[in-house]
């Protein structure tokens, strides 16, 4: 049997699922998302989504259609489909349908929700303990990058570029500042400094990043949010890159070149082994630190 999704208050089969031609995600990309990853059947980190959520659709002159207290209970109902299986909520808010196609936003129309559950892929363990090849790339996106739109076509373009050169991901250089991935944010380790670009309109305020900073500050390891030059970055010591569903990744080749001596760095074994620690406290529902869940 299909498993459901929500769509405009309705739960069904995804192939049963429709939207209107005239929506205006469809026809101009007018809309947001957001992906949560969910360890152990509760959402990871949710009150921190559900506010980036709310800040794009702000930044898109929206207002939230739905409350917190009803966005949980979408999740949980899609959750339990699954039980205690790791997996990821997509959820999407779109303007909605007009009747007419029209640039300007109408004042009067109803928004299109859509929330789906699937499985959460795995880290690839041989990638994990190889680590990432990344090239970097002119930025080629607009000036918000800090809301997480649904056009995403710079993105992909840039994201096929570094398949085709055999990397795994690109990190997007902007006036010869490094700001982030093109699904990811970045993080470098330079004589023992955790340091990571600091939130502007040039980049998302990653979910992943912010915990990760936390994470290090709890552990008492030397963490700063600072500007990333391309020449520093190929300086570095260590590079990672962290999103819901990657986590937190060692890169170990950079357009081609080694990082260091080429494999994942003692910093970045410590990081991926304070966030696993996190998840296993979520798992286990227990009381674990307030930022790990709500």
């Amino acid at each position: 049997m299909s498993r459901l999704i929500y769509l405009n208050d309705d739960y069904l089969p995804l192939e049963q699922a429709h939207v209107s031609v005239l929506d205006r995600g469809f026809l101009f990309g007018d809309g947001v998302y957001e992906v949560i990853p969910a360890y152990g059947g509760m959402p990871f980190r949710l009150k921190e989504h559900l506010q980036r959520l709310e800040n794009s659709l702000s930044a898109i002159r929206m207002e939230p259609p739905l409350d917190r207290h009803q966005w949980l209970a979408i999740f949980t109902r899609l959750l339990d489909q699954l039980g205690d299986a790791d997996q990821q909520l997509y959820l999407q808010v779109t303007r909605g349908a007009y009747d007419k196609r029209l640039h300007a936003m109408p004042e009067q129309v109803t928004p299109t929700v859509l929330v789906m559950s699937n499985p959460l892929s795995q880290r690839d363990p041989e990638l994990v303990q190889r680590g990432l090849s990344v090239i970097t790339l002119e930025d080629i996106r607009w000036q918000r990058c800090d809301i997480k739109a649904i056009t995403l076509l710079a993105n992909i373009l840039s994201q096929q570029q570094a398949r085709e050169q055999g990397a795994e991901e690109a990190i997007l250089v902007r006036d010869g500042l490094a700001t982030e991935g093109t699904a990811s944010n970045l993080f470098m380790v330079k004589e023992g400094l955790i340091i990571t670009p600091p939130k502007s309109n040039h980049l998302l305020p990653g979910i992943t990043r912010d915990l990760v900073l936390e994470l290090a500050m709890e552990a008492g390891l030397p963490c700063a949010e600072a500007t990333i030059r391309v020449e520093e970055l190929e300086q570095a010591d260590e590079i990672w890159i962290t999103s819901s569903t990657k986590e937190v990744m060692p890169v170990t080749r950079l357009d081609d070149r080694p990082v260091a001596n080429g494999r994942p760095g003692p910093m970045w074994e410590k990081m991926d082994a304070l966030y696993a620690a996190c998840k296993k406290r979520l798992r286990q529902r227990n009381q674990a630190s307030e930022q790990c869940y709500e």
